[in-house]
């Protein structure tokens, strides 16, 4: 159904100014021009809306009964049109993103309290999935971008390099290397390692760099997440090896972290989205800020 705004707004007019002649003024139209706009509109209703006289204008039983209805009708469609132009010109709105968990630990934080101290009133969900599931969810437009361990991808998604991450040592105070502040890989093989399982995106990467070290790494416990492995360090199960980032700050007071060398492995991470996605404000205002978050290094 077709709405005839324009009727509609010309037929306000005339009922409140009580003249043909104000209301075509107020609207910068000619009497011929209003007069058009309220025919129209009453010939789609099939009903007469006003009265015209040569000396007056007065509205029909009718045209009272829809006056109310018709200015609740435009007070409404200006309120809609205003909300959607301050979502563009304010970028407002929900935002979901998918990343890494490990991203989400130190990476993000200080992202999203800029973004949330210039955008107060955005909502932001944040979807931690593993490699894969964050390319899933954002093929499958569950979230708008993601932020994952570089590689192959989809050919519907375009990638964004964000920063290097290197895998480091993580060991409690009381380990045997916890005085070392680097070591080589070679080094680990005579202690306990917690390693992490297949399902993470970091497995098949140390596999494929260390491939042809001939190292005799001891992977006594396998884990599936990041933070069960740094669960265990901080009770002394074992030593770990991780991404940097999967280190809050402060959180375990107790971890050490050392560099491991001969060879620095570090996986790179990246920005994906969908090549077709048009963001919305409030997402694309967030992408811009997860970009320039490393170019100021």
């Amino acid at each position: 159904m077709k709405i005839d705004t324009i009727g509609v707004q010309a037929f306000i007019a005339i009922a409140e100014s009580g003249s043909f002649q104000t209301a075509a003024e107020s609207l910068f139209l000619s009497q011929a021009g209003i007069t058009r706009r309220l025919q129209n509109l009453e010939e789609y209703l099939g009903v007469k809306l006003i009265e015209r006289t040569t000396r007056s204008v007065a509205l029909t039983r009718v045209g009272e009964d829809f006056l109310p209805h018709a200015k609740r009708l435009l007070g409404e469609l200006a309120s809609s049109l205003g909300e959607i132009r301050d979502t563009g010109k304010l970028k407002r709105g929900s935002v979901t993103i998918a990343c890494v968990p490990t991203v989400g630990v130190r990476f993000l934080p200080r992202i999203i309290q800029a973004y949330s101290a210039k955008y107060p009133d955005n909502r932001i969900k944040i979807l931690d999935h593993t490699s894969a599931g964050v390319s899933s969810a954002v093929l499958q437009r569950e979230a708008e971008f993601g932020i994952t361990i570089a590689g192959s991808h989809h050919a519907e998604l375009s990638s964004v390099p964000l920063l290097e991450d290197d895998f480091v040592l993580i060991c409690r105070d009381d380990h045997p290397l916890s005085e070392r502040t680097q070591l080589s890989w070679k080094e680990l093989e005579p202690y306990s390692l917690i390693s992490i399982g297949q399902f993470s995106g970091n497995r098949p990467l140390l596999d494929r760099a260390l491939e042809g070290q001939n190292l005799a790494l001891q992977s006594v416990y396998e884990v599936q997440r990041v933070s069960t492995a740094l669960g265990l360090v901080a009770e002394g199960v074992g030593a770990a090896v991780l991404p940097r980032l999967a280190l809050q700050s402060d959180a375990y007071p107790r971890i050490r972290v050392l560099s491991l060398v001969d060879p620095v492995i570090a996986r790179g991470l990246v920005l994906i989205a969908r090549k077709t996605a048009e963001f919305s404000p409030a997402a694309g205002a967030l992408y811009q800020m997860v970009r320039e978050s490393t170019e100021r290094g």
